[in-house]
């Protein structure tokens, strides 16, 4: 089994944080992995996106035209990569900056409103936890117990953060499982 998905969002995000926690959790499982960083001359604020892939199997190419899940943190990613997605895909949408829906009805569309879910938890900083919270419970890319072992390990240095880090990825994680629809078996 293969998931992968691109992560994008703007400079600031930490949508390359998420997507590489989300690589090394794949590899504690002792799956195969790669995390393809992407990203332009600007430091925050201009666009960055980054493609995940997870596999039993070895990665043939990091480079995924048709992405099974996108994880759209802003307006302009959801236009860029929305198109892409391959039909019966998952598309997250974070609901608090993205001011529509999707225009597919081929795909699994989950609205998840990252940043206030963040900023209720106290965490504005962790919507980015929310929304990778959210894609582990869609998909069971992989365990949730996976990646916040990742998040200690990620974060040991700021203990403070820990914690508050793990509770949005919680929350994130039962919007995505409650939003799950049965994905089809592949041969």
């Amino acid at each position: 089994m293969q998931n992968d998905v691109i992560m994008a969002g703007f400079g600031g995000q930490g949508i390359l944080l998420i997507g590489k926690m989300l690589a090394y959790s794949g590899m504690h499982a002792g799956k195969e992995v790669s995390w393809l960083p992407s990203y332009g001359p600007e430091m925050r604020g201009g666009t960055c996106n980054c493609t995940v892939v997870i596999s039993d199997k070895p990665v043939g190419s990091p480079v995924i035209r048709s992405p099974r899940a996108v994880v759209a943190m802003n307006l302009p990613s959801l236009e860029k990569f929305e198109s892409d997605i391959r039909p019966g895909g998952l598309l997250l949408i974070n609901s608090s900056l993205i001011n529509r829906g999707a225009e597919r009805d081929d795909i699994t569309v989950i609205e998840v409103p990252a940043n206030e879910i963040a900023a209720e938890l106290g965490n504005p900083r962790g919507a980015n936890m929310v929304a990778l919270g959210a894609y582990l419970g869609a998909t069971d890319a992989v365990s949730l117990d996976e990646v916040i072992e990742v998040v200690r390990e990620t974060f040991a240095a700021k203990p403070a953060v820990i914690d508050v880090n793990i509770e949005a990825l919680r929350k994130g994680f039962e919007l995505g499982a409650s939003a799950k629809q049965p994905q089809p078996v592949e041969a």
